[in-house]
């Protein structure tokens, strides 16, 4: 993949063209690392209009440490359908090379191919666990307005390593409408 054939540099439109497209990547792996580089942002953002309920140091600290989180997640979106493509090709070579390379040599490369297309996912959830941290902090001591900011960064974050379970205390379905919002929000689960 090319710099200039970058998912991560499409439109919102055109990256959800690439995922409904019928080629291998993008794909799982990729969308998620976009939803983390969201949750991310909206920390960002929740950061550095808390200034006032945080003190200046620390909303510039929380919005750097969301805005590198972010960053990186971004990057992850096209590492993963560069590591997918790896795996692929990979197979590719085993049909063609098959009688002419021995198996070891085969299953070392594919091996070695689906370790590193596993790390980009390993890479999310360890980065998500940071950001449903950040959130966390800016939902109780952020700006108040930007509670539900940092309420959905929350969410989208443990997402990609979300079971299944019961929904959040603040899901549409638990929350009955005119109910205030809690001046301190529930733990966050993921």
């Amino acid at each position: 993949m090319s710099s200039e054939d970058s998912y991560a540099g499409l439109s919102v439109g055109a990256f959800l063209d690439a995922l409904a497209a019928g080629a291998p990547a993008p794909a799982g792996g990729s969308a998620a690392a976009l939803v983390l580089a969201q949750a991310a942002a909206l920390c960002a953002k929740s950061a550095r209009l808390s200034g006032r309920q945080l003190t200046a140091s620390r909303a510039a600290e929380l919005t750097a440490e969301a805005e590198q989180i972010r960053a990186t997640a971004a990057s992850l979106i096209d590492e993963d359908a560069r590591a997918y493509q790896a795996v692929i090709e990979q197979c590719r070579r085993i049909g063609e090379c098959g009688a002419e390379r021995s198996a070891a040599r085969r299953s070392d490369g594919m091996a070695a191919a689906l370790s590193a297309a596993a790390d980009v996912p390993m890479r999310i959830v360890e980065l998500a666990t940071s950001v449903a941290a950040l959130a966390a902090v800016l939902a109780r001591d952020g700006k108040p307005a930007l509670r539900g900011d940092a309420i959905a960064a929350s969410r989208q974050a443990c997402w990609p390593g979300r079971q299944p379970g019961p929904p959040p205390p603040w899901s549409a379905s638990t929350w009955p409408i005119g109910r205030p919002i809690r001046a301190t929000p529930a733990p966050i689960r993921c």
